[in-house]
């Protein structure tokens, strides 16, 4: 039997790497597959009457990991100088703005109709409202080179302020000037944490000379991460900021401090230790997609009672969208589409207290939202004509960071 298993969860990783491999062909987001794939399994097992067991506290563990090794893969990937600054800003408004304008325009729908306060109409809004960087940053490789960072730079901030947000409302049982105060002053101890942590990481990385060497520095962030966390900090910025500091080490060599990390060491170690974030994030996000589809229900795909309020809610999604790339002079296509829901909607809405649960916000409304979104995106990258070469070959205009005609 335990070879059984150990045969299966190959195959099925397997087929995982197809489907992510085949994606910029087919233009079908890899994890639409894993879910059906997690689902099909589901079915051939009731079809044997192969007994499970539950298997439904391994999905928040799988979806932190993975949010964790994502956000940690994105910010290593990405490009911060003087002239990137202008483009960052932009991707912070841009996450930000339709974050807080769906978040307040469904939870104020849940407010009126659906008999809930006004700070549980937040909560529960808010896990709809954040693109997921799980599967944003899987499916743009394809892209060019400016779709390709916008879209890293936008999901990723989504997750970091979305979830800022969420712990904002849910942990705090008044929200006052008092409460913002504390906010405040929890982000900012974050940022020294992140400081002290980044500089430590990075002297280890440069340092250590044995043959193992990336597993405990992926150990120790992790478990900083989860420390932070049960302390109620903001651990994503410590994940994006280290991110960020290996992924542009080449642009501080001019300060002193940076000739102790041993530049040359560090430049080779990191191309090392993004290919195996970039490995383990695959397995991790495959696993918990697969799971998520294996604990996927028909009845909550097809539920009719919350299709409707779905439906609703992804045009909100595209439609705040639409307006604020147009009034940022974004190109649309295929930025328009790229806003897909996922592993942070799954995690957060597992993590709305019980006492704040909108009864009609559950499990079938989350899936059905993903799954549209997923579907939204597909469409919108098969109909879009360019291909990698065409646009990396276009020229950029660095000041507005658009494609020049």
């Amino acid at each position: 039997m335990n070879f059984a298993i150990i045969i299966t969860i190959c195959v099925l990783l397997l087929l995982a790497y197809l489907f992510t491999i085949t994606s910029s062909k087919t233009k079908i987001p890899s994890v639409i597959l894993l879910l059906l794939l997690g689902w099909v399994v589901k079915q051939a097992t009731e079809v044997i009457h192969l007994v499970t067991p539950d298997l439904e506290p391994l999905l928040e563990f799988f979806g932190t990991i993975g949010l964790v090794l994502i956000v940690l893969e994105g910010s290593l990937e990405l490009d911060l100088n003087k002239r990137k600054l202008p483009f960052v800003a932009k991707t912070v408004v841009t996450a930000i703005l339709p974050l807080i304008i769906t978040a307040f325009v469904i939870g104020h729908f849940f407010y009126y109709f659906l008999d809930a306060t006004y700070k549980e109409g937040l909560i529960n809004a808010i896990p709809l409202c954040i693109i997921s960087s799980a599967i944003a940053i899987s499916s743009v490789g394809n892209l060019g080179v400016f779709n390709k960072e916008f879209a890293i730079y936008e999901s990723s901030l989504s997750d970091i302020l979305g979830v800022l947000f969420f712990n904002f409302l849910a942990l705090n049982t008044v929200i006052n000037l008092e409460t913002l105060g504390n906010f405040t002053l929890e982000v900012f101890l974050m940022l020294l944490i992140s400081f002290i942590a980044t500089a430590f990481l990075a002297f280890l990385l440069s340092r250590i000379d044995h043959h193992v060497k990336f597993a405990p520095i992926i150990l120790l962030i992790i478990l900083i991460f989860a420390i932070s966390e049960i302390y109620h900090l903001p651990a994503l910025i410590f994940i994006m900021l280290f991110g960020l500091f290996l992924g542009n080490f080449d642009e501080l060599d001019r300060f002193k401090f940076i000739q102790k990390l041993k530049p040359r060491t560090l430049n080779r170690e990191v191309v090392k230790f993004k290919e195996l974030i970039g490995e383990a994030a695959f397995l991790v996000r495959s696993l918990f997609f697969l799971l998520f589809g294996f604990l996927m229900k028909t009845e909550d795909i097809l539920n009719p009672n919350t299709l409707e309020l779905a439906l609703g809610i992804v045009a909100l999604i595209y439609l705040v969208r639409a307006i604020q790339l147009k009034v940022f002079k974004v190109k649309l296509m295929p930025l328009l589409f790229i806003a897909p829901r996922g592993l942070i909607t799954i995690l957060l809405f597992l993590k709305i207290p019980l006492e704040s649960k909108i009864p009609l916000v559950n499990k079938a409304l989350i899936i059905q939202v993903i799954v549209l979104s997923a579907l939204v995106m597909m469409i919108g990258l098969i109909f879009d004509k360019k291909d990698k070469v065409q646009v990396e070959e276009e020229p950029v205009d660095e000041e507005k960071n658009e494609v020049l005609p």
